[in-house]
C-alpha cells in the first residue's frame, strides 16, 4: 500500500478538498493549494482541447467563462445535461472528470470516503459509480454526510474532546447552523461499545444575526457579536460540552471577539476548515487499516438492527453479523461463503438497539443432501429491497470435485422494523 492510497474527499457545491494517509505520521494529513488553504475550486474548464479545473478553470473563466462551469455539483446531482465545449454532456460525467483531474497524484487508491453535506441512496450510487470511473470498485468507496464525518473525525482526537458533548458550528454566508455529537442510550447495553450520533440543534439566517459577509462595517460587526453570542448561549443551555469546532468560510473573519468568549469557556475550541476531508480519511482508514472500530454512528438513516449467523471464523465459532447495525440499508448488500456442518436449518438471530427482545428466524435446508462434516459449502447473500424488507439467500456451491453443486437454492424474506421510529426511541 502506497502513501496517499487511503483518501477522504470533501465534495461541496463550491469546492473540494482531499485528505490522505500519511503512513509516516499515521494520520490523515491535507493537500494543501496554498499556504493554510485546502479548497480546490470545483470549477471544471475545457480549452484548447486541454481540461482545466480548480484555480486555473477559475482564471480561464476570467477570459473565457463560456468554456468553464462552475455549478456542476448541483447540476450533477440533478441528472442535467449540460451544454459545454461544443458537446452536450452528462452532468455526472463532466462531475467525474473534475474528480479525476483532482486525484492525479492519486494514481493508485486503496480506498475512497466521499464527504457531503447530505447523502441518500441517489447520492450514494452516483459517488460509487464516479468511483468505479476512476477505477475504484465500489466495495471501496464509502459515502457519509458530514454529520457522520464529524463523528469519525472526533473519535480519534483525544478522549477529553469529546468525554461529554462535543459541538460544532458552521458559518457560511447565508446561514449558521449548530450541531452537538453525543453519546446514545441502546437498550440492553447491546454491541461491543459506545454508540453517538449528531443532531443539529439551533440554525440561523446570517441576516437574523444582523451580520455583513465579509464584515467591513464595525457596528455591525459588534451587533453580530452579540447576537451569535446570545446564540451559542441558547445552544449550550443546560448543557455539558468539551469541545468546540467552528468551520465554514464565515468564521475566517474575526468578527465574533466576545462570542469567543462564551466558545472558550472551560472548553477548547478549534478553527479550521478541513474536518470533513479528515473524518472522510479516518472512515477509510478504519474501513483499511487495523484501527480500533471506535464508537458506532447513528442516526436517522442508519439501520438500528443487526442480522446474524453463526459462524466458525478463524477457528472460533459465535454469532458474526453479516448485517450491522449502523449501515444504510442501501449499502447493506453482500455475500459470503461458509462451511456447515451436517445440519437440517440455519438459524439467524436479529438483534435491535431500540429493544431487548432477541427476534429467531429459521431457514430450512431440507432438499439438501447428507454430507460429512464441513463438506456443504453454501453461498450466502443479502439484498435489502428497501429500508424494511431483507432477502436472505443460500445457495449450494460445491465443495471441489467430489462434491459439485445441487441448485439448491433457500430464500428467507426478513421483515424487519425499518428506520421510523426507532432511532429516536433511543435519544
Amino acid at each position: 500500500m502506497k502513501r496517499g492510497s487511503i483518501l477522504g474527499y470533501d465534495l461541496s457545491e463550491k469546492n473540494c478538498q482531499i485528505s490522505y494517509y500519511d503512513e509516516t505520521k499515521e494520520e490523515p494529513v491535507t493537500l494543501e493549494t496554498a499556504v493554510e488553504n485546502y479548497q480546490i475550486p470545483l470549477i471544471l474548464g475545457y480549452y484548447n482541447e486541454h481540461w482545466v479545473y480548480g484555480k486555473e478553470a477559475k482564471r480561464l473563466a476570467e477570459v473565457q467563462e463560456e468554456n468553464t462551469i462552475s455549478d456542476l455539483y448541483v447540476r450533477a446531482v440533478r441528472r442535467e445535461k449540460v451544454e459545454f465545449a461544443g458537446k452536450t454532456r452528462d452532468a455526472v460525467w463532466l462531475l467525474a472528470k473534475y474528480i479525476e483531474l483532482t486525484l492525479e497524484g492519486f494514481p493508485e487508491i486503496e480506498y475512497i470516503t466521499f464527504s457531503v453535506a447530505d447523502t441518500n441512496i441517489d447520492m450514494s450510487k452516483m459517488l460509487k459509480g464516479i468511483g468505479r470511473h476512476i477505477g475504484v470498485p465500489k466495495e471501496r468507496v464509502s459515502v457519509q454526510d458530514y454529520k457522520e464525518s464529524f463523528c469519525q473525525y472526533m473519535f480519534y482526537q483525544p478522549k477529553e474532546l469529546w468525554q461529554y458533548e462535543s459541538a460544532l458550528f458552521y458559518c457560511d454566508a447565508q446561514q449558521i447552523r449548530a450541531f452537538m455529537l453525543r453519546k446514545l442510550n441502546v437498550a440492553g447495553n447491546r454491541g461491543p461499545g459506545m454508540f453517538v450520533t449528531v443532531d443539529e440543534v439551533a440554525n440561523a439566517h446570517m441576516k437574523e444575526l444582523a451580520a455583513i459577509y465579509p464584515v467591513l462595517n464595525v457596528d455591525k460587526a459588534r451587533d453580530a457579536d452579540e447576537q451569535f453570542k446570545a446564540f451559542i448561549q441558547n445552544v449550550f443551555e443546560k448543557k455539558v460540552v468539551s469541545s468546540v469546532y467552528l468551520t465554514g468560510e464565515g468564521f475566517e473573519n474575526n468578527w465574533y471577539p466576545n462570542s469567543q468568549k462564551v466558545l472558550c469557556n472551560g472548553r477548547r475550541a478549534f478553527l479550521g476548515n478541513n474536518l470533513y476531508s479528515r473524518g472522510a480519511c479516518y472512515t477509510s482508514m478504519r474501513r483499511c487499516l487495523e484501527y480500533d472500530d471506535g464508537p458506532v454512528y447513528l442516526d436517522d438513516t442508519k439501520m438500528t438492527e443487526q442480522i446474524c449467523l453463526r459462524m466458525r471464523v478463524n477457528g472460533k465459532e459465535g454469532w458474526y453479523p453479516i448485517v450491522d447495525w449502523g449501515m444504510h440499508w442501501y449499502e447493506a448488500d453482500g455475500h459470503w461463503e461458509v462451511i456447515l456442518e451436517d445440519t437440517s436449518d440455519i438459524e439467524v438471530h436479529i438483534e435491535s438497539l431500540a429493544g431487548d427482545e432477541l427476534r429467531v428466524e429459521t431457514i430450512s435446508l431440507k432438499g439438501l443432501p447428507s454430507r460429512r462434516d464441513y463438506s456443504l459449502r453454501l453461498q450466502i447473500e443479502t439484498m435489502f429491497l428497501d429500508e424494511s424488507t431483507c432477502v436472505l439467500t443460500f445457495k449450494d456451491i460445491g465443495f471441489g470435485e467430489f462434491y459439485p453443486s445441487t441448485g439448491f437454492v433457500a430464500e428467507k424474506v426478513l421483515h424487519l422494523g425499518g428506520i421510523n421510529g426507532q432511532f429516536n426511541s433511543m435519544s
